[in-house]
């Protein structure tokens, strides 16, 4: 069976019915990973489960190690990610508890270490990046939605910002001109970095929060997490169908 990983982002710090078979540490040459590797069985198949903001969750979006993080998961095996994350909802149909499966990706962070072709052990390559998600991983998760009952949204361009800090509402305003339909802090450069070394990746975007400025009133973390609440039970029966089915 080809080897598949989850990231875990906000509000997913470990799967539940995970069985653990072992947890692992792992030296890169890109410093430490956000945790330990996770290997276990989930609905009878073997995955690699990874907190990206580690376990507890304190690593702040923008000091991730998301070279590390990547080139740990090529070196056991990984040929497959799902990348799931909590993202705030900008267009009409992204309401919060709701699931998307995004296609595109605009990148407005910075000073993030973004790349591997950047020394001797991997030259200077150009890497095709038209599209950022694995179209054949997308399918899956797509037809998973539909296999566990689960509405989704098929689309979705994630606008990836800097963070840790939540966006205002003229940046919302501008995300939405621009084109975006979510908004998140960890999007990239996770997605490039899996592309570079050849690992299909796909994101489950759990919507948490309507973006700044479109609904009224600030946005609570109780707000939130009940919305992750909701929206993390959903996403889990979409990735058991996926897993079962893979």
């Amino acid at each position: 069976m080809t080897k598949l990983a989850i990231i875990g982002g906000t509000g997913l710090t470990q799967l539940s019915d995970l069985t653990i078979i072992k947890t692992e540490k792992m030296d890169t040459p890109y410093g430490a990973s956000s945790a330990a590797f996770v290997t276990g069985e989930l609905c009878g198949k073997e995955v690699i489960f990874l907190a990206r903001h580690g376990n507890p969750h304190t690593i702040a979006p923008h000091k991730i190690n998301y070279r590390a993080n990547i080139w740990a998961l090529k070196q056991l095996g990984v040929e497959k990610i799902i990348a799931v994350a909590a993202v705030g909802g900008i267009t009409q149909e992204m309401v919060p508890a709701h699931i998307a499966i995004p296609d595109q990706i605009i990148d407005y962070s910075y000073g993030r270490l973004h790349t591997f072709f950047d020394d001797e052990k991997y030259p200077l390559t150009h890497i095709d990046f038209s599209y950022p998600y694995n179209q054949a991983l997308r399918a899956g998760l797509i037809t998973a939605a539909a296999a566990a009952n689960i509405g989704i949204s098929t689309y979705g361009t994630y606008g990836c910002t800097q963070g840790p800090r939540l966006e205002t509402a003229a940046e919302i305003k501008r995300l939405a001109q621009d084109g975006c339909d979510l908004v998140g802090m960890t999007g990239m450069p996770e997605a490039a970095l899996a592309k570079e070394l050849g690992i299909e990746y796909a994101a489950i975007s759990v919507i948490a929060n309507w973006g700044a400025g479109i609904s009224a009133g600030e946005i609570t973390m109780a707000e939130i997490e009940e919305n992750l609440h909701v929206g993390m039970a959903n996403m889990a029966k979409v990735l058991k169908a996926f897993i079962a089915a893979t």
